[in-house]
């Protein structure tokens, strides 16, 4: 997953800013052929699953209707797909227990899923009447002295940059605390560090994934690397299920986080001058320009840079467009990382005690500045609880070619999640909201989508996710689970 809703909507007003803030491919992309979605298994046998005996491999770690945790066991971030009924939720804690997990989903048909942070969302991590495979038992975050870091796949972000800041490391990655590394990595990966040092999956060096066939193995640019390309932007959910990952990491910089408040009324000459200014930034600034539905829509920025705060300031001047209020601080690499999350400590950010949220959610790929900036903002009039969230791109994202890794986007100017909260205004519906923007965007030459913002929903999802790079990964599936032992609506299947 990329940047938490929360975090940018609501939280950051908590940290001392002066206003509060709501809580974590163009045309000429060529269409591979269709692909209708999957259905959740295409094994045909009809072997009874026996969940007897994976609870003995697992050492009983595993739940099941009827037993006193399963209601929380199956829980995903979102309570909105809390109705999902999972056959049973299966707590891995070593490789040979995802490798059991696999065993009796192939040997039976039944539809298999891995969760490292519950983040999904489509939901596809809790799979009705399926297996999960919960990594929550596999979190070791291990920084060794080369700045190499091998993390589990169950590890949630917040532990991974405290392990890495007391290494004096860092990792470009998400601002939600509870999403798991590996959903975010296989995905591709955006966070406030992007521009700098480039994508999470960019930073990947190796995977360890128990494919279809319950094997073990190791992919990286010499071994498997046909699968550990698919692997950097493939999505989470495809080819295998990822145990542990090995990263490069970078010293942990000193950084200026940033916020500014526009007027009312102002949006639509921000979002041209931001599209404009944000194509020429050195690397080193990123930011997130955030227009919020309403009569009218408002909006503010956020930002981090990579150096001092004089350096920041210097550059936020050459914004056409002048805040109402600014915030400009100086923060250590784990203290900004906690800013962005919303939270006072790491142990504030735990499970548990970091609030779940209720949401509807789509995207698309900014390719270029829009030659309407005013459409984009009428888009949002009169819409409350629903945010465009534009996260800008260039940089080191841009240094690597678009089929250099499975994710596509790589020219692009930004993402743009569209975000619906739940609220009383909107009642039950939450989807129809974000549909509707999602394909106005179309019309303002706004295509494609980042495949870890998933929408059951989306139109088009193999090209819009990923462009020319879908054929490649649907070759891979057709090597690594050429019976769809891992297929889902919106997986990445052999046929």
């Amino acid at each position: 997953m990329g940047l938490t809703r929360r975090a940018f909507l609501h939280v950051t007003g908590a940290a001392g800013l002066a206003a509060a803030v709501p809580a974590c491919s163009g045309d000429t992309v060529p269409k591979p052929s269709p692909t209708p979605a999957p259905p959740t298994t295409t094994a045909t046998t009809t072997v009874r699953p026996d969940l007897d005996g994976l609870r003995r491999a697992l050492g009983g770690a595993l739940v099941r209707p009827g037993d006193p945790d399963y209601d929380t066991a199956r829980r995903s971030y979102n309570p909105l797909l809390d109705d999902r009924a999972p056959i049973a939720v299966a707590t891995a804690s070593t490789p040979d227990h995802v490798r059991a997990c696999v065993d009796v989903a192939r040997a039976s048909g039944l539809p298999i899923a891995a969760r490292s942070g519950g983040h999904s969302y489509a939901g596809y991590s809790v799979p009705d009447d399926g297996l999960v495979v919960d990594l929550g038992g596999m979190t070791r975050v291990d920084v060794r002295d080369d700045g190499t870091a091998v993390v589990g796949a169950g590890a949630r972000l917040i532990d991974v940059y405290a392990a890495l800041a007391e290494a004096g490391r860092s990792l470009p990655a998400g601002s939600c605390p509870t999403v798991g590394i590996a959903g975010l990595t296989l995905g591709g990966g955006l966070g406030v560090l992007a521009r700098k040092y480039g994508l999470t999956c960019d930073k990947l060096i190796a995977a360890e994934l128990v494919t279809a066939d319950s094997r073990l193995l190791r992919a990286d640019a010499e071994t498997e690397p046909d699968l550990f390309w698919a692997l950097r932007g493939g999505g989470g959910g495809n080819f295998g299920i990822v145990t542990d990952l090995t990263f490069a990491t970078d010293p942990a910089p000193d950084l200026t986080v940033v916020r500014m408040d526009f007027a009312e009324g102002s949006m639509p000459d921000v979002v041209g001058a931001w599209q404009e200014w944000t194509a020429g930034l050195p690397p080193e600034l990123w930011t997130n320009l955030i227009v919020e539905g309403g009569s009218p829509p408002r909006g503010r920025l956020n930002g981090c840079y990579v150096g001092p705060r004089h350096e920041a300031v210097a550059l936020l001047a050459d914004l056409d467009v002048r805040p109402v209020n600014r915030m400009v601080r100086e923060m250590g690499y784990l203290e900004a990382m906690l800013h962005f999350a919303g939270c006072a400590s790491v142990a504030a950010c735990a499970p548990g005690r970091f609030p779940r949220e209720a949401f509807a959610a789509s995207s698309r790929i900014l390719s270029e500045p829009l030659a309407d900036p005013v459409a984009l903002v009428d888009l949002l009039d009169g819409r409350d609880g629903l945010s465009l969230l534009l996260d800008a791109l260039g940089g080191a994202v841009a240094e690597v070619a678009p089929d250099d890794t499975a994710f596509p986007h790589r020219e692009a100017l930004a993402t743009v999640q569209i975000y619906q909260e739940a609220n009383p205004a909107v009642g039950d519906n939450l989807s129809r909201p974000v549909a509707e923007v999602r394909n106005s965007l179309i019309g303002l030459g706004v295509r494609g989508g980042y495949v870890n913002y998933i929408e059951a929903a989306m139109p088009d999802w193999d090209v819009m996710y990923y462009g020319q790079n879908f054929n490649r990964l649907r070759d891979t599936a057709r090597r690594y689970d050429p019976d769809g032992v891992f297929a889902f609506p919106q997986g990445v299947t052999p046929t």
